[in-house]
């Protein structure tokens, strides 16, 4: 599914010019993309808008319109499809009336580095698409509350790998996102608290065989760990991985220099507000000067951050069904669609 793209350690890599001649997707800038908002409807206002959008991402009404309404209802029709084909399929096998439906929840994954603004994305997408007619039920879930806890990161060793692949429970996410997209009447997520920093024991988010499960996170379009190779030296079937439960996906996509730069900046921000919480595991930074703050961030951005981003997040980038390409403000650039 997809090929990956190569990777520049200045800039961001681009998803146009693929590896091969021919790339697998259709490229619209700014102004195309607009122009297909048209005929969408848009039913959010500023203060919508504003309960949506996440720290330090300064998204706003017009941006939505431009960028949003467009998307929501490609998806919609991506949607009515796929129940076009499942209700087709079914025919074709004889189900009758009374039979189990066939359709099960549509998964649409938005993937992407930490600070690009994925949250912001997600929560407008799954929002948005609860306003349609044809996709009342949405679920949004993070995939933050499958990360091991951090007793079990310290004991494995994996305390500064927070947000790799291996930080998560892997197992139990894949199992997740089965059993939703299996049409499981109801299944349970963790909940992960970012003011602990932790999974928070016994919490999570329940889901009720939704229209459209929204699955937001750092690794969703990650490919399955390939197989040991055997004692004649073949290599074992990989097992299945999460993305091959989703119908669509997105890639949220920016510089990675902008994209230090809104971590730095977003940063700055908590250490004035939610780190000066009571209970706030990084409460240490709000007592200390911002220059030493921003250092030690700065050092997490390049040894964490940056480092998952390049060897982890940003190769599942070619995976992606569409691809928001963000420039230094926040605003979108340009949307690569994958050919149909």
């Amino acid at each position: 599914m997809g090929q990956t793209w190569p990777v520049s350690t200045t800039g961001s890599p681009d998803p146009a010019r693929p590896t091969s001649a021919a790339s697998p997707y259709i490229e619209l800038d700014r102004e195309r993309w607009r122009a297909l908002a048209r005929t969408a409807p848009l039913p959010l206002t500023q203060a919508d808008v504003e309960k949506l959008r996440g720290l330090g991402d300064p998204i706003d009404l017009p941006e939505v319109d431009v960028v949003y309404r467009p998307l929501t209802a490609l998806l919609e029709d991506y949607i009515a499809a796929t129940r076009e084909r499942a209700r087709r399929t079914a025919e074709f096998l004889g189900l009758g009336q009374g039979a189990e439906r066939v359709s099960t929840p549509f998964v649409v994954a938005v993937a992407g580095s930490v600070a690009v603004g994925k949250s912001t994305t997600a929560r407008l997408i799954a929002h948005l698409l609860a306003r349609f007619e044809a996709t009342p039920s949405v679920a949004l879930v993070t995939t933050d509350g499958f990360l091991l806890p951090n007793r079990v990161l310290e004991e494995r060793g994996l305390t500064a790998r927070k947000g790799f692949p291996e930080s998560y429970d892997r197992r139990a996410l894949l199992d997740f996102v089965a059993a939703v997209k299996s049409g499981a009447p109801r299944v349970e997520a963790p909940v992960y608290s970012h003011r602990v920093y932790d999974v928070v024991p016994g919490a999570s988010v329940v889901v009720e065989r939704p229209d459209v499960l929204v699955l937001e996170g750092l690794n969703v379009l990650q490919p399955a760990p390939r197989g040991r190779r055997g004692a004649s030296g073949s290599q074992a079937p990989s097992a299945l991985a999460v993305s091959d439960f989703i119908d669509f996906s997105i890639y949220v996509d920016a510089d990675p220099l902008d994209i230090r730069r809104w971590y730095l900046d977003r940063f700055l921000t908590l250490k004035r507000t939610a780190f000066t919480e009571p209970g706030s595991y990084f409460q240490r930074f709000a007592a200390i000067p911002d220059d030493i703050a921003l250092a030690a961030a700065s050092e997490v951005w390049e040894s964490v951050n940056l480092t998952n981003l390049r060897e982890n997040i940003a190769p599942t980038r070619g995976r992606a069904t569409l691809v928001l390409d963000k420039g230094p403000d926040h605003r979108m650039r340009r949307v690569l669609l994958r050919k149909a």
